[in-house]
């Protein structure tokens, strides 16, 4: 399953319905004023008068929106904004989701299949730096504040702009624009560790890291990843494993190495861990018997634990250790019967040994070593129907169990000549497969 590693937000900036949003050229003349009165000696000592800058220029930077807020109904917005009508409609697909896109002068509405409106896009703001402006006026506010008295309305407004760079960077980082969704996740992260609110937006501060990595800027997603662990946000470890892969990039292979064995303590499930552990040992030539020495310590906190066998099983696998494997995907059976996982992991062993040896047949031009490898490759498969045909009788989730089905249909279907009951099996999983619906 793909997996979009960015971290999802809560929309916190929301334009509430009904509210009197200015237009471009009435939010201009509010920004000059404001400016115009900040500009005056008395008044610049006034916490107000700066406050009334940033929300001035907050007021700006939402005026594109009109009376559209995110998570508004398609035909709630079409009573709402009357004769604001799109100029165009289209159906676009972003991030493996379809929405319906709706072409504005100054924005793109997107709409998810269920009508909701998912995303602004402005194409025409007020101000290109109207966030910029806002948090700059905030901070003057809390400077010129000696007494504190307007703490409360400070934080208000850096955490307002915090929000909107972090629903901003959602929607281009949505739209495909990397680069313009990094500047604005680091800019969530720095408003939010500004003073007065002086706190580590998790969420803010890991996206800013994780599309650093993705731009290969590895010296800055170290920063906030480093931010991220020090705040205990691991993202189901994640963080280790982005990170380790950063140190590895800028040549820092010690700190690469104590981050993933760190980042498995805490996490020895995580798949992008121990894949990160193992190429880093097989890569380096150091004793792999490490790997097993950390699992070993997990086991010792969690006996019981069905999952920490299964991951021994995939790293003897990775390794080439067949038997190993399957020993430990079988202890993962015994400490927990119930645990699909290591008949999956059995399964998926022998599967893929067949495909090896189906490859290696194909490009055989000796006749007799092809009918041996031949006669290996169905022996392959059928050992991996008992462990898939036991995970199938096990498992409670209809998604696994579709995807195992998947696997039988495909080796029932190679043996479907040979034996009724093996074209009865194909027959049925074959309508798991197509309906989605375990039988």
């Amino acid at each position: 399953m793909k997996k979009i590693l960015i971290a999802l937000a809560v929309i916190l900036s929301v334009q509430v319905a009904g509210a009197q949003v200015k237009s471009a050229a009435d939010s201009k003349k509010a920004v000059e004023a404001a400016e115009a009165a900040a500009q005056n000696p008395k008044k610049a000592t006034k916490p107000a008068t700066w406050l009334k800058v940033g929300d001035t220029y907050i007021d700006a930077y939402t005026s594109p929106y009109g009376n559209a807020w995110v998570g508004a109904g398609k035909q709630e917005l079409t009573l709402i904004m009357g004769a604001e009508k799109p100029s165009s409609t289209e159906t676009v697909e972003l991030m493996g989701e379809t929405f319906t896109k709706e072409v504005y002068p100054e924005k793109n509405f997107y709409f998810n299949a269920a009508g909701v409106l998912s995303m602004i896009e402005v194409t025409k703001p007020v101000y290109d730096d109207a966030l910029a402006k806002a948090l700059d006026a905030y901070k003057k506010a809390y400077e010129v504040d000696v007494k504190h008295s307007k703490d409360k309305d400070v934080i208000a407004g850096i955490k307002n702009v915090a929000a909107k760079y972090l629903d901003e960077g959602m929607t281009k980082y949505m739209l495909g624009d990397l680069k313009a969704a990094n500047a604005c996740f680091s800019a969530a992260s720095a408003a939010s560790e500004t003073a007065p609110v002086s706190a580590i937006d998790t969420t803010a501060t890991y996206n800013a890291g994780f599309t650093s990595w993705s731009l290969q800027d590895y010296a800055s997603a170290v920063t906030y990843f480093k931010k991220c662990v020090d705040a205990k946000y691991y993202e189901d470890g994640e963080v280790f494993a982005k990170l380790s892969d950063c140190y590895s990039k800028l040549g820092d292979k010690e700190n690469a190495k104590n981050t993933l064995e760190e980042g498995f303590k805490a996490f020895p499930q995580s798949q992008s861990i121990l894949i990160g552990l193992i190429n880093f040992y097989i890569e380096s030539g150091d004793n792999t018997d490490r790997l097993f020495a950390l699992l070993d310590e997990a086991k010792k906190n969690e006996p019981n634990n069905a999952s920490l066998y299964y991951v021994e099983g995939n790293i003897h696998n990775q390794l080439g250790q067949t038997e190993e494997a399957v020993a430990a995907y079988e202890e993962a059976n015994k400490v927990d019967p119930n645990y699909e996982y290591g008949f999956i992991g059995i399964g998926i062993l022998y599967y893929n040994q067949a495909l090896d040896l189906q490859t290696k047949a194909q490009e055989e031009l000796d006749d007799a070593k092809y009918e041996a490898l031949v006669k290996d490759f169905e022996t392959a498969l059928k050992n991996a129907i008992e462990p898939f045909e036991k995970a199938y009788a096990i498992s409670k989730n209809n998604e696994i169990k579709v995807n195992i089905a998947e696997y039988l249909k495909n080796i029932y279907y190679r043996f479907r000549d040979q034996d009724a009951d093996y074209q009865t099996k194909y027959e049925k999983y074959d309508e798991v497969v197509s309906t989605g619906n375990p039988l």
